[in-house]
C-alpha cells in the first residue's frame, strides 16, 4: 500500500485517507489561451514508468493539498511537499538522483 506523509500536518497517511489529484506542475493556461494550449493542458500528461509526481489531497485529515515525487513501478517514495510549489524542492530531486543516477528534473541538472 502506498504511504505518503502529509507535509503540513506531518501524518503518515495510507492512500485510503488520501485523495489523488492527477500530475503535479501543470503550466495551466487563461481565458486567452489558444485551443492547441488548451487541448494540452486538459489531455496530454506524463504517464511514465518511474519517477512521477503527483497531487494528492489529505482528505481524512487535514484536508490540504500536497505534492509528492514516487516511483510509479515500485511505489518507492522520495518526498512530499508543499503544492505551492513550481518545482521539487532540492532535496527531494536530491533524493531521487541519490537512487536514480542520471535523472534530472525535466531535462535539467
Amino acid at each position: 500500500m502506498l504511504v505518503l506523509t502529509c507535509p503540513y500536518c506531518g501524518v503518515e497517511a495510507e492512500e485510503t485517507e488520501l485523495s489523488a489529484g492527477g500530475e503535479a506542475h501543470l503550466k495551466r493556461y487563461g481565458p486567452g489561451s489558444s485551443d492547441d494550449e488548451f487541448h494540452d493542458y486538459l489531455f496530454m500528461r506524463e504517464n511514465p514508468k518511474g519517477v512521477h509526481f503527483e497531487r494528492w489531497r489529505h482528505s481524512y485529515g487535514c484536508g490540504k493539498w500536497f505534492h509528492a515525487a514516487r516511483c510509479t513501478q515500485t511505489l518507492e517514495v522520495f518526498g512530499t511537499y508543499s503544492a505551492q510549489t513550481t518545482e521539487p524542492p532540492k532535496e527531494v530531486k536530491n533524493a531521487i538522483s541519490a537512487k536514480r543516477p542520471g535523472w534530472s528534473w525535466r531535462g535539467h541538472s
